[in-house]
């Protein structure tokens, strides 16, 4: 995807550094706080809801309606004590995530990304991190996964401004989950078929601590 330019990229909510990239990490606490107190908490849509398993549609109105739905779904992440969450984890077919997620140091990230997009890593910066890694739609599972300890998104913000956001170890595995879940894909889809159905087997066993939208 066609990188931004700095001019565009200071229009945005966040402020950006040198390089074009939000700053997400200042006054972290009071905009999460601020969103979430606008916001109804919703229950959490599980592995099995159609809405899961498909594309979503493209964010095209940045109006009222999805500054309610962004605040709703901050909401519905602390109630659920996620550190990442998608518009359709909650049944709404938008391609929008929030995140309040710490990095492998500790610092807090928190912002909203919609419409995005995985920048492609060349081999060299294809380091893999073997970590465990869960999901708000396959409560109570947990499973290994390989992905690269750094990534790249593009998109908008709240507002439709280009943003461009990266993150390390931890922060960049939610970054490539969230906007996996926006794409049609859960962790357990990257997962062998033993391993996809150990999870799915942990799920069935568990008992999800936050509301979910049963399946039919």
């Amino acid at each position: 995807m066609a990188q931004q330019d700095t001019d565009q990229q200071h229009a945005g909510v966040l402020p950006v550094d040198d390089e074009g990239f939000v700053i997400d990490t200042e006054e972290a606490e009071e905009r999460e706080t601020a969103w979430r107190e606008r916001g109804t908490s919703r229950p959490i849509t599980v592995v099995g809801n159609p809405v899961l398993h498909k594309e979503c549609r493209d964010v095209t109105d940045f109006g009222d309606e999805l500054q309610q739905l962004v605040a709703d779904m901050f909401a519905s992440q602390r109630t659920a004590e996620g550190v990442g969450l998608a518009a359709n984890q909650i049944g709404v077919d938008q391609k929008v995530f929030v995140y309040d997620c710490p990095d492998d140091e500790g610092v807090r990230h928190v912002g909203v990304i919609c419409n995005p997009e995985l920048v492609e890593l060349p081999a060299d910066r294809r380091r893999l991190d073997d970590s465990n890694e869960g999901c708000l739609s396959v409560p109570t599972a947990y499973m290994s996964l390989a992905r690269p300890d750094y990534a790249e998104v593009t998109g908008q913000d709240e507002l439709g401004n280009p943003v461009r956001v990266r993150g390390t170890g931890y922060f960049a595995r939610c970054l490539q989950h969230e906007t996996d879940h926006l794409y049609g894909y859960l962790y357990i889809d990257r997962l062998s078929k033993r391993d996809r159905k150990d999870a799915l087997r942990q799920m069935a066993d568990g008992e999800p601590r936050y509301p979910v939208v049963a399946n039919d």
